[in-house]
């Protein structure tokens, strides 16, 4: 009888695996890795299929944290683990490393300090008043008043302030618009 030669594809050992698994007494190839601990991210244990599926299920990355640990974890997560701060926080009034040719940066501080000077010279009782009270001051009157006593000296204020009298005069203009907005502050108090 004549013999029939081998295939040579069938007669090949299976190929003995790259690195066996992690598991104590497992001898199959260990072809997927799970992290080691939240710890060791990128240090793995290879595990073969049944074996790796069995460590995902009982792995917790928590493991060993309590509440509060868990919460920064979680918040720390929200910005990728990167550091965070308010706007404006991390320099002082301009970055070293920001040039400004034109002194913008220059000119905005020092309008910054002026409006800061110009609120600390105000008077600081005109600052405690309420709406109501600073509405009163507009119109130079006291409490207690008539809703007809409020039009008869809004009626006198705009014609006193209205800018066609003073040949459209911008501080009129604003005037006029104060002694509006006290009027309708007023107005809501004192004909409800």
């Amino acid at each position: 009888m004549r013999r029939q030669p081998i295939d040579p594809i069938l007669a090949e050992e299976p190929e003995a695996p790259t690195r066996l698994c992690d598991h104590p007494g497992c001898a199959a190839g260990g072809d997927f890795r799970a992290p080691r601990s939240r710890l060791e991210l990128n240090h793995y244990y290879w595990f073969c299929l049944e074996h790796v599926r069995a460590y995902n299920l009982s792995w917790n990355y928590y493991a060993g944290m309590n509440d509060t640990e868990v919460e920064a974890e979680i918040r720390r997560d929200t910005v990728w683990q990167r550091p965070s701060w308010k706007l404006g926080e991390r320099y002082g009034p301009r970055p070293p490393h920001l040039r400004d040719p034109f002194g913008f940066q220059e000119k905005f501080e020092q309008a910054k300090a002026g409006r800061r000077a110009h609120n600390e010279a105000r008077d600081p009782a005109k600052r405690a008043l309420s709406a109501r009270d600073q509405a009163l001051a507009v119109f130079d009157l006291e409490p207690p008043l008539t809703a007809a006593e409020l039009k008869a000296r809004y009626k006198v204020l705009v014609k006193q302030h209205h800018p066609d009298a003073h040949g459209g005069d911008k501080a009129a203009e604003e005037k006029l618009k104060i002694i509006n907005q006290a009027y309708a502050t007023l107005k809501a108090t004192y004909t409800n």
